[in-house]
């Protein structure tokens, strides 16, 4: 499957926000979108002309997607998901995403960053109801229990982004035992809960086109 392997900090500067692509970096001094809040690329910073209605949808789809870390098939497939479902279409469409377990491993502070997340969901280091899962795409469950595998409790980026959790907080829907390296769901997250501007209506409007 193709994955995106240039600079991540790129597809922050296209988009205009701090996605939170590389961690702890983000919120360092280091962050390449602090030092260039412009787009990427030798004109980037000309003066940008009028976006079509089109191209403001586009570039709302294509943030949320770059956000999660998906392919456009993959992002597709659960924005069809999310339109099968009862409910608005584009809150069932962030649901859905919060709720992959490559996303539910960063929240609750064991990775640094989605990506991460999904590599280490990959390899096996989690357990789900004492059951190891290696599909990133897992969707999670109020009353899940997400735990390290013993055998990848001393890995020094797990201690490392436990460390640096204080700085972005755990999700009310959320619970984290550091100590004994597991987090439960205690419900399942509501729109409320997402605090990145995120306007998804627009993603509604451009696949109902």
């Amino acid at each position: 499957m193709a994955r995106y392997r240039g600079s991540v900090c790129r597809l922050c500067r296209r988009e205009n926000l701090k996605l939170f692509l590389k961690g702890d970096r983000c919120y360092s001094d280091k962050c390449a979108f602090d030092r260039r809040s412009y787009p990427p690329g030798q004109h980037g910073q000309r003066r940008r002309g009028k976006i079509s209605d089109y191209g403001i949808q586009l570039r709302e789809k294509q943030k949320v997607k770059r956000m999660y870390g998906l392919s456009e098939k993959q992002f597709h497939l659960f924005f069809q998901r999310s339109d099968r479902q009862k409910g608005i279409t584009g809150t069932n469409l962030l649901i859905l995403l919060e709720r992959r377990l490559d996303n539910v491993v960063y929240r609750l502070g064991f990775v640094n960053s989605r990506t991460q997340g999904r590599h280490f969901v990959r390899h096996s280091h989690f357990f789900v109801n004492g059951r190891k899962v290696n599909i990133p795409s897992y969707l999670i469950k109020k009353g899940d229990v997400i735990t390290v595998r013993e055998k990848s409790r001393n890995i020094q980026a797990l201690g490392d982004a436990l460390d640096a959790v204080v700085r972005r907080g755990v999700p009310q829907w959320l619970d984290l035992e550091k100590e004994n390296l597991q987090g439960t769901v205690k419900d399942l997250p509501v729109r409320e809960d997402l605090t990145m501007p995120m306007q998804e209506q627009l993603i509604v409007e451009l696949y109902s086109k």
